[in-house]
């Protein structure tokens, strides 16, 4: 960040202030976009973030920051520290006062400057027992309690002037970090255990993103019960997307990409350990710009950890300044020198280990996969992206945006058959810019598509079918699992690859996947183990439970009923239940998963196809590093008996609601027939134009319903989105779309 002092050129009427612009050279230390999407022609040449006219008394307060030392038995109490960096930026010596008010109390201090001079003003609780709180609010990650924050105000008083004053919010809070016996890495809010569960955060990419925008996609992050996001690179055109983070309790990841990490992309030479910045000049260049990293985020509670590097190490000379830094700016929270690096011997994305020899392993792993990975992979792997440890970023795959989409995205002659120019110029770079091994299969698995509507919803079965059991793996095997980032959670522009919703704020299957796998108390399926675990994903205990277990043939008939009763303690994953070996079963089968609470109201269903030919993974075939990539099949599940399932005719009931700010749709959907309806898919339009109402918040989606059953679901939507006219429009797998009268 860039500071000038511009007194000397002001003069009295209008200023204008210019500044020649040109684009990154190859080799300089710019964002970039990666493998995920084209590289903006301009290479996001310009300024992007506010320019701002500072007038002050020639005394700048600057990146005011509360740390916090929780006292983790009561959880009502803390020790704080506030630090401010002053500068005078006159030519002569300042005396005055420094003035706190920090809501829970107010502190002064005598401040002397010299001339020029820059220095840290702290606030301890050794100096001032203000400072140590009780009978307050912490902030905590929103599946874990109330992010609570404060105001604080922090005025420079010289004589009887205010030379300068700034107001931010704080949360109290304390984030720490362990290394466990598997040399793998987790993290603990308040003292508590937090499985992280996000995506990758990217924005728009031409740099526009409206605060409107990213209000919206932060909504979805909550909405799917996701507790993170990580920015690899310092995203945001401006404060936006940390403050609401801060105010909705979701935590940032963030740290430098690996975009310079990489010859590719950096456009010069790399070290194959440390990547770009390696001589003294790189260095010292990437230390300052870690330095305003620090100093314009530090102040944020959901900011809970600083990432040196993406796929590779800082050279050692580079992770000292780093960890100078930190020391001087931030001891609050955790740093970690590369998201990539765990069991060391373990690296397959790079060519060299990730072992600091400066703060030892990471911790972390960076093992994928990135393409298409059936389900069985995440329950059954324990050397690669599998359900341990922190892996920081991986998928199963592309994640295809629903028709309404596709048909904004490609011209309509070339809908279909898949026109390969037109589609994979939509996927990501290098080896993920090809939809093959996706569409392989799924035409082994669900059958071959006869156009692009269909091919477009069993799309997104297989983006629901394969990224429910990624989070519910690490869900299930926490604490030996400690955290998964979905690469990647948004897109730049739209696109095919790596996403829970797209550019559009259309979300696809995978996003209600993400969202069922993350309910507060959870009934899940382990592919591969063939038995029922319970999860509780919130602090509290959970008592008095019932979990219902039914499995049905494709003829819908039911085939087997169990049940199990208890109580589960907080954050915490239990088997409850072991499936039995069941001689009798069609190709196609079902479980379906009920918990109810201990008024016998349900409070969690989870409903799974299944074959009888099961996916074989292929260890023989590939390298280590293809592995990281993606992981090769031996043999497919077998859906195609899904086509036997009979045409079913849904009777419904909703209505729409509206207050000054949302529309809200309840809808009563029941299935009269003898046969299961699969995969049901709601969505809300605008009845005149017929396009979706973005962005849609429904309470579930691409659901199944049980012969006889009936269900309500409700969604809601901003009405400033939309002219007034909505229409609910259903389809299904054994469901003929409708609009719904």
């Amino acid at each position: 960040m860039f500071t000038f002092k511009i007194n000397e050129y002001i003069t009295e009427g209008e200023n204008i202030i210019a500044l020649e612009m040109w684009k990154p050279a190859d080799g300089e230390y710019s964002i970039g976009f990666v493998d995920w999407n084209p590289l903006p022609p301009d290479r996001n040449m310009g300024v992007f973030r506010d320019v701002i006219l500072e007038i002050n008394g020639g005394l700048k307060i600057r990146s005011p920051f509360v740390h916090a030392k929780v006292n983790k038995k009561s959880l009502d109490a803390a020790e704080l520290t506030i630090q401010a960096e002053l500068e005078n930026n006159t030519d002569k010596p300042i005396n005055g006062v420094l003035k706190v008010n920090f809501e829970l109390g107010i502190l002064e201090k005598e401040v002397n400057m010299k001339a020029g001079e820059t220095l840290s003003c702290t606030f301890t609780p050794d100096e001032f027992k203000q400072l140590k709180v009780e009978n307050v609010g912490l902030w905590w990650p929103h599946d874990l309690g109330e992010p609570k924050l404060y105001n604080l105000d922090v005025q420079f008083v010289s004589g009887n002037d205010i030379m300068d004053k700034i107001q931010k919010r704080y949360g109290i809070r304390e984030v720490t970090s362990y290394i466990d016996d598997d040399k793998n890495r987790g993290f603990e809010v308040n003292g508590k255990f937090i499985l992280i569960k996000g995506g990758g955060w990217v924005d728009d990419l031409l740099l526009q993103d409206t605060k409107k925008s990213v209000k919206a996609q932060l909504a979805y992050v909550k909405h799917m019960n996701l507790n993170t996001i990580r920015l690899e690179g310092f995203w945001g055109k401006d404060d936006v997307i940390y403050d609401l983070c801060d105010e909705e309790g979701i935590l940032i990841m963030i740290g430098w990409s690996c975009e310079w990490e990489w010859e590719e992309y950096l456009l010069k030479p790399v070290h194959p350990k440390y990547g770009g910045p390696v001589n003294k000049d790189d260095v010292n260049l990437i230390a300052d710009y870690w330095s305003d990293q620090i100093l314009w985020l530090r102040m944020h509670p959901s900011v809970f950890v600083w990432m040196m590097g993406s796929d590779k190490l800082p050279i050692p000379e580079l992770e000292q300044k780093y960890i100078d830094l930190f020391k001087k700016y931030d001891s609050s929270r955790p740093y970690v020198t590369s998201a990539g690096g765990v069991g060391s011997d373990q690296n397959v994305i790079g060519e060299a280990e990730l072992v600091s020899e400066i703060s030892g392993i990471t911790g972390m792993k960076m093992l994928g996969p990135y393409a298409y990975t059936p389900p069985v992979y995440w329950f059954t792997d324990t050397n690669f992206g599998g359900a341990y440890g922190f892996n920081t970023e991986t998928c199963p795959g592309p994640n295809i945006s629903p028709l309404a989409s596709l048909k904004k995205m490609l011209p309509s002659e070339n809908l279909w058959p898949i026109d390969k120019e037109y589609w994979e110029y939509h996927c990501g770079r290098n080896a993920f810019q090809t939809l093959d091994r996706y569409t392989t299969a799924m035409d082994a698995r669900y059958g071959k598509s006869s156009g692009v509507e269909e091919f477009a919803f069993k799309s997104q079965i297989m983006n629901y079918e394969l990224m429910r059991p990624m989070f519910e793996s690490f869900v299930a095997h926490k604490p030996k699992s400690t955290g998964l980032i979905q690469w990647m959670l948004n897109s730049a522009w739209p696109e095919m690859y790596w996403q829970l919703y797209d550019s559009y704020l259309q979300p696809n299957g995978a996003f209600y996947a993400v969202r069922n796998a993350g309910n507060a108390v959870h009934a899940i399926y382990r592919y591969g183990k063939d038995d029922i675990y319970l999860a509780n994903n919130h602090l509290a205990d959970a008592s008095n439970l019932t979990v219902k277990i039914k499995l049905y043939d494709i003829n819908s008939k039911e085939i087997h009923a169990g049940e199990w009763k208890g109580d589960i303690a907080g954050n915490t994953s239990k088997l409850v239940y072991k499936l039995p070996e069941l001689e009798v079963l069609t190709d196609v089968w079902f479980i379906d998963l009920r918990v109810y609470d201990e008024q016998s109201s349900e409070v969690d269903n989870n409903f799974y196809w299944l074959s009888m030919k099961k996916d074989v993974l292929d260890y023989e075939a590939g390298s280590k590093l293809e592995w990281a990539y993606y992981t090769p099949s031996k043999e497919y599940a077998d859906f195609s008996a899904l086509s036997r399932l009979p045409k079913v005719k849904l009777s419904y009931d909703y209505k729409f609601e509206k207050d000054s700010e949302r529309g809200k749709i309840s809808l009563i959907v029941k299935n009269p027939s003898e046969s299961i309806a699969f995969f049901v898919f709601f969505d809300v339009v605008d009845a005149e134009t017929g396009e979706p109402i973005l962005p849609i918040f429904w309470d579930d989606n691409y659901i199944s319903l049980l012969p006889g059953e009936e269900r309500s679901y409700n969604a809601y939507y901003f009405l400033a989105d939309f002219n007034d006219k909505a229409q609910v429009k259903l389809k299904a797998w054994n469901v003929e779309q409708e609009l719904l009268k």
